[in-house]
C-alpha cells in the first residue's frame, strides 16, 4: 500500500486488462483459501476415515453462514474505498479502512465467544449425525477459536482490493496454505491428532495470514496506513458501510442458511452422502472460484469508475466480466465431466461415497453458467450501490425459492437429486430476473441513463 497504489486505478485504460490481470491473482489466492477446508478434509478422508470426512464437511455450511454476514461487510468497506480512491479522497479512505478493521475486530470477538457456546446446538440444529457428532464438535469448537484470524484478513484482503491491489493477499495466502499443509500432515499423520490435528493446523495458519496484512497495512504510506491508535468508529463512515455491506451480509447470510437448510435434508441420507456430498462441495469451491473473483472485480472496478465520474466504462466491463466469467466457467464445467470422479477419489477411495459426489456433480455443473451470469451482475451492481437490489434477488431465489423446493418436493419425493436439484433451479430463475434488471438500466447514475 505504498504511493504506487495508485496504480491500481481502473478508471483508465484497457478494461480486458485490468478485470483480467486484477481477476487472476483473486482466483489463485481463492484457491488458496479454499485449499485449508479442501486439505483438512483430503487427510482425514485418507488418512483417519470417512467419518472423519463428514464431520469435518458437516461444518463448512455453518462456518459458511456465520462468517458470511461479516464477510458482507467487507464488502461493503472495499465499495466505499474504492469510491473513496477512485476519487482520491484520502481522509475518506484513512477513516473508511480504519472504521472497517474496528468492526471487523469487534465483531470477530463477539464470534468467537458466542460460536464456542452454541457449537454443539448448531450442529443438533442442522442434523449431523451421531455417529459424527463428537468429532464435528471439535472441528467446529477450534475454527472458533480462530475465526478473528479470518475476518481480519478478509477485511485486510478487502481494503487491498479496493485500492487496487489483488497480488499481495495471494502472496500471503501461499504462505498460509503451505503453512497449512505441512501443519495437517504432521498433526494427523505424526501426531495421530485426529479431527483436532487438522483443526488447529487451520488455526495457526489462518492466524499467520491475518497478521501478515495487518504488519502490510501498518507499513502503508500516510495516507493508507493502518494505525492501531486511530482504531476507532467514524460514525458517517459506518454508516456507509453499514448502508453498502448490510444488504451483502444479510444476502451472504440468509443464502447461507438456505445451503445448511439443504446440508441438513442431505444429512438425512446418512454419513456416506454427508461425505459424498461433501467432498464435491469442496471440489464446487474451487470450481466456482473464477466466478466469485471476477464478479469482485467488477464490483472494485464499478465503484472505482463512478468515483471517478467515467459512467462510460461501467457497461463497457460489464460486457467483459460477463465474457470472461461465461468463458472460463465452460472450460471449467468440461473439465469436471471429464476428470470429476478422479478429483472425488482424491477424498476418499470409498466407492459409496464417490457415488454420492458423482450425483451432485451431474446435477450442478449443468447450471454454472447460471451462476457466472448472476455473480457478475450483482457484483456491479454492488458496485453500483445497488447492492440492496441484488439481495433481493438472491435471497429471493437462492433462500426462498430454494427452501419453498425442498419443502414441497422432497416430502413427496424424498430423493438426494431433488435435495440438489434446489440449486440449479434457483440460479436459473436468478439469472433471468438479473437479466431483465440489468438491460433496464435502473441501476445506473441518473444522469447516465439517457446517453445508453
Amino acid at each position: 500500500m505504498s504511493e504506487q497504489s495508485v496504480k491500481g486505478l481502473m478508471s483508465e485504460g484497457n478494461i480486458w486488462k485490468q478485470l483480467l490481470f486484477f481477476s487472476i491473482p483473486l482466483v489463485l489466492g481463492n484457491i488458496f483459501q479454499q485449499l485449508y477446508n479442501a486439505v483438512d478434509s483430503i487427510i482425514v478422508g485418507n488418512f483417519v476415515g470417512s467419518q472423519a470426512l463428514a464431520a469435518v464437511t458437516s461444518s463448512s455450511p455453518v462456518i459458511n453462514m456465520l462468517i458470511s454476514f461479516f464477510m458482507g461487510l467487507s464488502i461493503g468497506a472495499g465499495v466505499v474505498i474504492s469510491r473513496y480512491f477512485g476519487a482520491n479522497d484520502r481522509q475518506g479512505v484513512s477513516d473508511s479502512i480504519h472504521t472497517s478493521m474496528t468492526i471487523i475486530i469487534l465483531a470477530g470477538i463477539a464470534m468467537t465467544f458466542i460460536g464456542v457456546l452454541l457449537t454443539p446446538y448448531i450442529l443438533q440444529w442442522v442434523g449431523v449425525p451421531q455417529d459424527v457428532m463428537s468429532d464435528s464438535i471439535v472441528y467446529l469448537k477450534i475454527y472458533f477459536y480462530g475465526i478473528v484470524g479470518v475476518m481480519i484478513y478478509n477485511m485486510g484482503s478487502g481494503v487491498l482490493r479496493a485500492l487496487g491491489d489483488s497480488k499481495t493477499p495471494l502472496y500471503f495466502l501461499i504462505f498460509s496454505s503451505a503453512v497449512n499443509i505441512v501443519l495437517d500432515y504432521a498433526f494427523v499423520v505424526y501426531l495421530h491428532m485426529g479431527v483436532s490435528g487438522v483443526a488447529w493446523a487451520t488455526l495457526i495458519s489462518q492466524c499467520l495470514s491475518a497478521l501478515l496484512v495487518c504488519l502490510l497495512m501498518m507499513k502503508g504510506n500516510a495516507s493508507y496506513q493502518l494505525r492501531l491508535r486511530q482504531l476507532k468508529i467514524h460514525p458517517s463512515t459506518l454508516s456507509e458501510v453499514i448502508r453498502v455491506g448490510l444488504p451483502s451480509g444479510v444476502q451472504n447470510a440468509i443464502v447461507s442458511f438456505s445451503n445448511v437448510i439443504v446440508q441438513s435434508n442431505i444429512n438425512a441420507f446418512g454419513s456416506t452422502a454427508m461425505a459424498g456430498c461433501g467432498a464435491y462441495t469442496k471440489i464446487d469451491g474451487f470450481a466456482i472460484l473464477p466466478v466469485t473473483s471476477y464478479s469482485m472485480a467488477i464490483t472494485t472496478f464499478t465503484g472505482q469508475n463512478i468515483g471517478a465520474g467515467r459512467f462510460d466504462r461501467v457497461r463497457q466491463g460489464t460486457k467483459v466480466c460477463l465474457t470472461l466469467s461465461l468463458i472460463t466457467t465452460l472450460l471449467i464445467s468440461l473439465l469436471l465431466f471429464l476428470f470429476g470422479d478422479t478429483a472425488l477419489s482424491i477424498f476418499t477411495s470409498d466407492p459409496a461415497v464417490i457415488n454420492y459426489g458423482h450425483i451432485m456433480l451431474t446435477l450442478l455443473v449443468p447450471g454454472y453458467f447460471l451462476l457466472a451470469i448472476s455473480h457478475a451482475i450483482s457484483g456491479v451492481l454492488r458496485g453500483a450501490n445497488r447492492a440492496a437490489t441484488a439481495m433481493i434477488i438472491v435471497i429471493s431465489c437462492w433462500c426462498g425459492l430454494r427452501m419453498a423446493w425442498i419443502l414441497t418436493s422432497v416430502p413427496i419425493f424424498h430423493s438426494i437429486h431433488v435435495v440438489l436439484l434446489g440449486w440449479p433451479i434457483s440460479w436459473l430463475v436468478s439469472t433471468i430476473i438479473f437479466i431483465l434488471y440489468y438491460r433496464r438500466g435502473h441501476w445506473l447514475p441518473t444522469e447516465t441513463r439517457g446517453a445508453q
